[in-house]
């Protein structure tokens, strides 16, 4: 059923309301020093609220140093860290939109080369640049792949700082001005790799069927929606399927997201696979919106608002995965990579000219001016449309 409620509709969850239900994608940019953030951050992120996001998500952030994917990531394990992410939170603000951040640990994922050198193992080429690899945890003692680093299985007691490092990290979060976290439990990272049967072997509490499998992540979720305000919602991401034989699948995240919603969770963030490949691959197949169904799926059996991603490409598709009930919110990645003005191309395509109105005034006031000239001159302005054979 098609609802009134549309692409910019604002969205309030608890104290916090979001212009419009764009978010920006945590995507991970392997470009920090010492886990702090730089002037290419700022830009980077700066430049998506400039484009009337409704909320702007800094990328996977480690909770502590052997977390981190790779020497260039992001992290908040120290007070240092703060003043930098501070500065976007307030600049992302200042333009109306959202400030959030993805708090994660990368497990047996971590301690890899950066994409542009390889996307793997690191090797002697790393090695010549000074980046060595560090010891890294996991549920099991079981790598990625063959040829990748083996893990530490955690100890009890190590599961228990992480817990709190996820806090602290949650406290940081609101010292820096943040006005949402979410919680990283997808694509084959720490949490996720306790989920899903494959990379979690452990004979304990921790392991085995569903319920021991679950708990670490919903005590690390319990313990951070603790420390962090009532009044601030708190997102979680979830690979809602493996997709591989024996893997989670999506009646595992449904069961899952049930939990979520008890302990205080207010979104689910929808993705998939990631396991034993890169945090972007997957191994269902891909389409237009492929992750969608998973979305609509958990707000429908667990009734709690969530978060599509995955392909969204075009304002009419953003539109209809809103005004179908099939998400609350709509995230982009490299889409807004590609047209940092995506959320406001997508108000012209919707609303027309009027949108102007709702832009920085530094823009709106002459592109407004200059679309009554082209109009004049019989010229139309270039915004993305979806093609009418996927309409």
């Amino acid at each position: 059923m098609t609802s009134q409620i549309g692409l910019f509709t604002p969205l309030t969850l608890r104290s916090v309301t979001f212009k419009n239900r764009i978010v920006v994608a945590p995507m991970c940019q392997y470009s920090a020093i010492d886990g702090e953030v730089n002037d290419w951050h700022l830009v980077h992120l700066g430049r998506f609220a400039a484009g009337g996001a409704g909320a702007v998500m800094v990328e996977a952030t480690a909770v502590v140093p052997q977390g981190r994917i790779t020497h260039g990531d992001l992290g908040l394990w120290c007070d240092q860290q703060i003043e930098g992410l501070a500065r976007i939170a307030a600049f992302v603000k200042s333009q109306g939109s959202v400030p959030m951040i993805q708090l994660a640990h990368a497990g047996r994922k971590a301690s890899m080369q950066r994409p542009w050198h390889g996307h793997g193992p690191m090797s002697e080429e790393d090695l010549a640049r000074g980046e060595e690899p560090w010891a890294i945890e996991a549920p099991s003692e079981l790598p990625v792949a063959p040829g990748w680093l083996e893990p530490k299985s955690l100890t009890h007691e190590e599961m228990g700082q992480l817990r709190e490092a996820w806090c602290d990290a949650a406290k940081r979060s609101l010292q820096a001005g943040f006005e949402a976290i979410e919680v990283h439990a997808a694509h084959g990272y720490l949490l996720h790799s306790f989920l899903s049967p494959i990379s979690n072997q452990r004979n304990d509490e921790y392991g085995g069927d569903f319920e021991g499998r679950s708990r670490f992540v919903l005590e690390v979720v319990e313990a951070v929606r603790a420390v962090w305000p009532e009044d601030k919602p708190l997102f979680v991401r979830l690979s809602c399927v493996d997709g591989v034989e024996g893997g989670l699948t999506l009646e595992d995240s449904v069961r899952l997201a049930h939990r979520l919603k008890a302990l205080g969770v207010d979104v689910v963030d929808c993705s998939s696979g990631g396991l034993s490949e890169s945090a972007t691959a997957t191994m269902t197949p891909r389409g237009l919106g492929h992750q969608v169904p998973y979305a609509q799926t958990i707000r429908r059996d667990v009734e709690i608002a969530t978060m599509a991603v995955g392909l969204i490409l075009f304002p009419e598709q953003a539109q209809a995965i809103v005004q179908e009930g099939q998400a609350d919110l709509v995230a982009l990645g490299r889409e807004l990579m590609f047209n940092p003005n995506w959320p406001d191309h997508a108000q012209l395509v919707l609303q027309g000219e009027t949108a102007y109105e709702d832009w920085p005034h530094q823009a709106g006031w002459w592109l407004q001016r200059r679309a009554k000239m082209l109009g004049k001159l019989g010229v139309q302005s270039v915004v993305p449309h979806m093609p009418s054979d996927k309409v």
